[in-house]
């Protein structure tokens, strides 16, 4: 079981989080912070920050802990996150781009976004994206492509068809 985190706050950090959570205009995320490093150095026990605060526990420790090794700035500072989506590599929309102006395996007539995802083993908003970008539209090829229907001799020779 974990054990309490317990500190003693210098009176310059006191007057700056009690700064912080007296400005009206700091952001809420850093005045829910600096109450509970307040709250702690009170002498509250972690439930009661929790109900006073409003927070998991776990959001209790953590800035208790961050507050413990990098002070007040550690509070006002939010911790870098990666982006979304790693970039696709350059080779990738090359060969999406090289195998579109190829005809499509099989008897497909013309190429789709998730053949393409298929065949290069990247998604179909992916795909899409490398389309959008270089101006491709397969599916609007125009250009007059003979039907894989094994139907299509008899029905173009017979005049009911047409």
């Amino acid at each position: 079981m974990r054990t309490g985190i317990s500190f003693t706050v210098s009176t310059a950090d006191r007057a700056r989080l009690e700064a912080i959570v007296a400005d009206r205009n700091s952001p809420q995320k850093h005045v829910w912070r600096c109450r509970i490093v307040l709250l702690t150095a009170a002498g509250l026990g972690t439930n009661a920050i929790m109900r006073e605060a409003g927070v998991a526990k776990t959001a209790v420790w953590r800035w208790q802990e961050r507050f413990a090794a990098e002070g007040v700035d550690g509070l006002l500072r939010d911790k870098t996150r990666p982006s979304r989506i790693p970039p696709l590599d350059p080779s990738v929309a090359e060969r999406v781009v090289a195998l579109t102006l190829t005809d499509p395996p099989g008897e497909t007539t013309h190429w789709t976004a998730a053949t393409m995802a298929a065949q290069t083993g990247i998604s179909v908003s992916s795909v899409q994206r490398i389309w959008r970008a270089h101006g491709l539209a397969p599916h609007r090829i125009r250009q007059f492509k003979l039907s894989n229907d094994p139907e299509f001799g008899k029905r173009r020779s017979d005049p009911t068809y047409r």
